[in-house]
């Protein structure tokens, strides 16, 4: 995200509508809410009572000498006090609990939500984004509600509190008081302006250092390739990491300045406030008790101010956060389910296009008047040059995206008349990159299909060749994988997708250049396990090897979104046409060579 839009993200103002988003989260924990606001008074009660009842057992005890005064105004303030204590602990106890179902509520929407995006939101929107919104943005949320909601409310009752309190003792010295109030809250309302600039630039810089460090690790095997090391080191240090350092210093000078201004106006106001009020204790115009009430009232004061000041900045955050969320969910799903969408049944595997044309979101045509038949049980191979539309047919038969016109049936069935899940039961994809979860190797097969035995997992392994190396590892079918299934190579991570793929019996199987990261000897180990895959199923295969698609049922050759050739290896040899010509690029040596089984009429 560049910085500009950063900051304004971060300086969104108040938000109505994110406000009321927010407050129905609250709705069902009212009584929690209800409990901590009522909490929250024993706390504003035990602020504004207590410095009147410590100048009341300095002026009634000590100036009469009476020690049981004095006990009784101890006793008073710490029984108020220990209320208080009492109190904030409820509050934050209950605002805590629902802080924290919120945040549960929230993540688990976010979550929902995103996994049912289509294809091409993932196409548009970054990972490190997506992740941002259900951690960061949902942690400002929860600080927000745990401390900052109730937490300004009682501020600002203490406040209020206080002024009406000096102002039934004595007008005089209340005036001095609130010539305090107004200069605490010009200094904090200047530090506002400066410290949310600087703490944007902090959250901004921040940022920048997470997604350094992420590309830096993410590409550790390019950099050490190429010894760069120095260079990332030096990269890091005298433009990431010093611009972060700036950023945190500079906050730091400002609030540097702002806390001590206050403590500074904070002394001024109680001497001001000693002088004041000592004055008119001298002329009998004043009690002790009067000046010592002010003199703690004012201390009182500095507290508050501090913390809506701060708080300030955590609304604006929440403002930015909210929206954020709520955009996110109220983003639509493109690829959804029919209100009357019914279950798709057991299936052959006859896959119909009917003229189909697909167009992205912003009018692009990738698709035009495809018309192919599939039969059941066949193999169809799709070759074509980068950005073809190889990919783009098989997104549409798993319906990661929707056709635009036209028609594609699976066994006579609209795939759009039926619900994704039913669809997508009956097909297995293994792609180019194999993806692997954290876990053990029998989780990650099992993972093709949740209900199967250990046997069932073994036997598929087998079947495709994986069970030796499998069993090789450390502790076998338990060898925890790690993320991404980095302890394995590029090779058997490809078998396990295949083991997986197996033990989901798929009547429909796409394989998406599923061969290109094996090696020559671990592909003739897996031939036979491909025969097997494919026996019996709808297979589409892409594959740029081309003579891992030879033995298809049929090849279907594809340019630009449209269909410019089908049929079997042999026939499309005989053609003379665009296959003919990837196959002889593709090995380089004259056709005769390659197949002299096959006759080619001279040109």
């Amino acid at each position: 995200m560049a910085l500009s839009q950063a900051a304004t993200e971060a300086g969104k103002g108040f938000d109505w509508q994110v406000t009321k988003r927010l407050f129905s989260y609250l709705k069902p924990y009212k009584k929690n809410v209800v409990i901590a606001f009522t909490a929250m008074l024993f706390v504003v009660i035990a602020n504004i009572m207590g410095p009147p009842l410590i100048g009341w057992a300095v002026d009634e005890g000590i100036r009469k000498g009476n020690m049981s005064l004095v006990g009784a105004g101890v006793f008073g303030y710490i029984l108020v006090q220990g209320l208080g204590f009492l109190g904030f602990r409820i509050q934050l106890a209950n605002m805590a609990y629902a802080g924290q179902r919120i945040i549960e509520k929230l993540r688990n929407d976010l979550f929902e939500k995103i996994q049912y995006f289509s294809m091409s939101f993932f196409s548009n929107y970054e990972t490190g984004r997506l992740i941002a919104r259900v951690i960061s943005d949902v942690s400002v949320l929860r600080e927000a509600i745990t401390f900052a909601v109730v937490g300004t409310v009682r501020e600002m009752l203490i406040l209020i509190g206080i002024l009406i309190s000096m102002s039934i003792i004595n007008l005089t010295l209340t005036g001095v008081a609130l010539v305090v109030l107004l200069i605490l809250i010009t200094i904090a309302n200047f530090w506002r302006i400066f410290a949310r600039k600087a703490y944007i630039r902090v959250r901004e810089t921040n940022a920048l250092v997470n997604a350094e460090l992420a590309e830096a690790f993410n590409g550790v095997r390019v950099t050490q390739a190429f010894a760069r090391e120095s260079y990332n080191y030096q990269r890091f240090v005298s433009k990431i990491d010093y611009n972060n350092r700036e950023a945190n210093v500079a906050a730091a000078r400002i609030s540097g300045f702002f806390f001590p201004s206050i403590e500074l106006v904070g002394g001024v106001a109680t001497g001001a406030m000693i002088y004041v009020g000592g004055t008119l204790v001298l002329k009998q115009q004043l009690s002790v008790f009067t000046l010592l009430t002010f003199v703690l009232y004012i201390d009182e004061f500095f507290f508050p101010i501090r913390m809506l000041a701060q708080r300030y900045n955590v609304f604006q955050a929440v403002m930015a956060a909210g929206d954020k969320i709520f955009t996110l969910l109220d983003t639509p799903i493109e690829v959804q389910d029919a209100p009357d969408a019914s279950e798709l049944p057991q299936i052959q595997g006859h896959v119909q296009f009917e003229n189909v044309e697909f167009r992205y979101s912003d009018g692009e045509m990738v698709l035009k008047g495809v018309n192919l038949d599939v039969p059941a049980g066949s193999t169809v191979a799709l070759v074509g040059h980068t950005g073809a539309g190889k990919s783009t047919i098989i997104k549409l038969v798993t319906r990661f995206y929707d056709i635009t016109d036209g028609k594609l049936t699976i066994d006579g069935y609209d795939v759009r008349t039926v619900t994704q899940e039913s669809l997508r039961r009956q097909m297995g994809v293994v792609l180019q990159e194999t993806y692997l979860f954290s876990g053990t190797v029998m989780e990650n097969i099992r993972y093709g299909r949740l209900e199967a035995s250990d046997e069932d997992v073994i036997d598929a392994a087998k079947a495709v060749g994986a069970h030796d190396f499998i069993m090789r590892l450390e502790n076998g079918y338990n060898t925890e994988v790690r993320e991404g299934g980095s302890l394995l190579s590029a090779g058997q991570r490809q078998l396990l997708a295949f083991a997986r793929a197996l033990l989901a019996d798929p009547r429909i199987l796409i394989l998406d250049e599923a061969t290109s990261s094996i090696d020559t000897q671990t592909e003739k180990i897996i031939q036979s396990a491909l025969e097997r895959l494919l026996k019996g199923r709808t297979s589409f295969v892409i594959a740029h090897r081309l003579s891992t698609i030879t033995n298809a049922d049929l090849i279907v050759v594809i340019d630009h979104g449209e269909i410019i050739e089908q049929g079997s290896h042999e026939n499309l040899l005989q053609q003379g046409g665009v296959y003919r010509d990837l196959y002889t690029m593709a090995y380089a040596r004259p056709l005769e060579a390659i197949s002299p089984e096959v006759t080619v009429a001279a040109d």
